[in-house]
């Protein structure tokens, strides 16, 4: 491990991977990732690895819109042998009350006036589009189809390899204990191998953010919460889009192989560190995924894992510095969502850490808007 670097990346899923990479694209030198276990350890090797553009707020629409447009071109700029699984099968969201679907207009004239093609459907186009589909007691759907889902191990390791390739020094097992500041400018990490002076650090540890950030007197509004996923048996091919609910609180896509990869979100979900599976998942995840997709009443389950989001108040991520601490960065509490958002964010955090104005406008996604009262729930959240 180098003893010296130009910036320390903490983490080794997609964020701060795509950190990393993005850091020595854009022309830094000397980079060094320490991740405290392997790569897409975390919260990244356990998600749902949907992508999707259709959001609530702007923010969230620009994000997503500027990675699928990085997405579309990421194997080829990283240079990845393998294929990244990144399909564009579409999200079909369903809507169950006139609140949600009151909720959706306003979401699809956002989105199209951002030049994102989303589009409204009826209950018998949505079953067009999923001919599976029990469509009693929707109101509607939305659907985009330049949405989709990739592979978040091949995603990450593509960024990591292509970082290596550049110089940088990935180091896994290697946990970051201490952030060493003085004079309000970042000086070191210092990491359970050993210390690295540099003058940038870069807190994209997932849902450990809130205690990194605490090593340097940073006190986030995070708190972690399992979130539960089954898998199928591969069977025929059942589902083009993703198929999610945000009332329902569920998501269904299958996969490139033909497994179906499905989860609920649980507001009653305690918060903490919990990684462990339920057995109520299961009854609760076979009840309603039966209801919405019948046809796979008779479809085995194969095994069950649970993840890890890293919520905010508002459901948007913490992206840039703190005032009053130069070197600092952070790019944290994505909500469930990192993965999607991952391509855009890497560049922004590189291009804030290098000086550089970055190409999307985040400023209102800075920690202190809590504080200051400046935020807006994202509504369109599992």
């Amino acid at each position: 491990m180098r003893r010296t670097a130009d910036a320390v990346v903490i983490g080794g899923g997609v964020i701060g991977a795509a950190i990393a990479y993005n850091l020595l694209k854009l022309g830094m030198k000397d980079v060094v990732l320490c991740e405290k276990a392997t790569f897409c350890s975390g919260s990244t090797g356990r998600c749902g690895a949907g992508v999707r553009e259709q959001w609530g707020s702007k923010g969230n629409c620009l994000l997503a819109k500027a990675s699928i447009d990085m997405f579309e071109r990421l194997a080829d700029e990283l240079d990845y042998p393998h294929d990244l699984e990144f399909k564009q099968k579409g999200y079909l969201i369903l809507a169950h009350t006139e609140k949600e679907w009151t909720q959706f207009q306003k979401n699809v004239a956002l989105q199209n006036s951002l030049g994102i093609r989303s589009r409204l459907c009826t209950p018998e186009e949505a079953r067009e589009i999923v001919p599976a589909l029990n469509t009693e007691g929707m109101l509607g759907a939305t659907y985009n189809a330049r949405d989709g889902h990739a592979n978040p191990f091949h995603v990450t390791r593509a960024y990591l390899t292509a970082a290596e390739r550049m110089g940088a020094d990935i180091n896994y097992f290697t946990e970051v204990t201490a952030i060493q500041v003085s004079g309000g400018k970042v000086k070191a990490a210092v990491t359970n191998k050993g210390t690295i002076e540099a003058p940038i650090v870069i807190n994209a540890a997932g849902p450990w953010a809130k205690p990194v950030a605490e090593m340097v007197g940073v006190d986030l509004p995070l708190f972690t919460q399992r979130h539960q996923i089954l898998v199928t048996e591969p069977v025929g091919w059942i589902l083009d889009p993703m198929v999610m609910s945000f009332s329902i609180g569920i998501y269904c896509q299958q996969t490139p192989h033909g497994s179906l990869i499905m989860g609920i979100g649980d507001p009653h979900e305690p918060k903490g560190y919990d990684i462990g599976h339920s057995w109520q998942f299961l009854r609760d995840m076979s009840r309603i995924i039966t209801r919405l997709l019948p046809v796979l009443k008779d479809v085995r389950v194969v095994r069950q894992w649970s993840g890890l989001y890293t919520v905010t108040p508002d459901a948007h991520p913490i992206l840039g510095g703190v005032p009053g601490l130069d070197g600092y960065l952070q790019a944290v509490g994505f909500s469930g969502h990192g993965f999607m958002l991952a391509p855009a964010v890497g560049r922004i955090i590189a291009e804030m850490a290098l000086g550089m104005e970055p190409f999307l406008d985040v400023s209102n996604l800075d920690a202190g808007r809590f504080e200051r009262g400046e935020y807006n729930v994202e509504p369109s959240v599992v």
